[in-house]
């Protein structure tokens, strides 16, 4: 894949040819293809574009999060400046600032703190909600209690609707054959809940 060259570095290459090496214009622009009027060409303003990349840059870099937008509006409405947009973005393209990457903003999470291992049976149970829908779209919900130690499933409680009576009640029959644990975990809230 061949690469563009911009005709303003051609027309810079043919003026070092003309100026080094003692080439014809007409040679050096045959050479780099570009017209001599192309050749001849002076841009009007040159130092107003100087003013509006050193702008730019200034803006760029104490508002890392201004894209073309902000900057353009801000030279415009708050500096009182008449360069048109287009004459902006080409001078934003130029110094390639449409290529910034703004920084990602990583959200700081807390280490959870890691999970005691059980030893026994009965020292740690975990308790938690789950739901699921019937053919006929009804959701149903489901409260499971599991022994963290070998990870048998103490209670399955199904129904369509689960109050913290009806909780309460499914606990205290597991603990009527299976006795009290040391600890409750529940996964919701990441609440660790130690039984007297």
């Amino acid at each position: 894949m061949k690469k563009v060259v911009k005709p303003s570095h051609r027309r810079e290459m043919a003026q070092r040819a003309v100026k080094q090496y003692a080439a014809s214009i007409r040679l050096a622009c045959n050479a780099f293809s570009i017209s001599e009027k192309c050749y001849r060409y002076q841009a009007k303003l040159s130092s107003d574009n100087q003013q509006i990349a050193d702008w730019l840059l200034r803006l760029t870099h104490n508002q890392r999060n201004w894209g073309f937008g902000l900057c353009y509006l801000y030279l415009r409405n708050v500096k009182g400046f008449k360069w048109n947009h287009k004459r902006i973005y080409r001078i934003y393209r130029e110094l390639e600032l449409n290529m910034r990457i703004k920084p990602r903003k990583r959200l700081v999470r807390e280490q959870p703190e890691p999970l005691a291992v059980p030893y026994a049976p009965n020292e740690i149970w975990s308790m938690d909600f789950m739901h699921d829908q019937l053919a006929d779209g009804r959701s149903i919900r489901l409260f499971n209690v599991i022994d963290d130690y070998n990870r048998e499933g103490l209670c399955i409680d199904v129904d369509f609707s689960l109050p913290a009576l009806r909780v309460i009640r499914s606990l205290e029959q597991v603990m009527e054959w299976r006795g009290k644990p040391k600890i409750i975990r529940c996964d919701m809230a990441r609440n660790t809940q130690v039984l007297h």
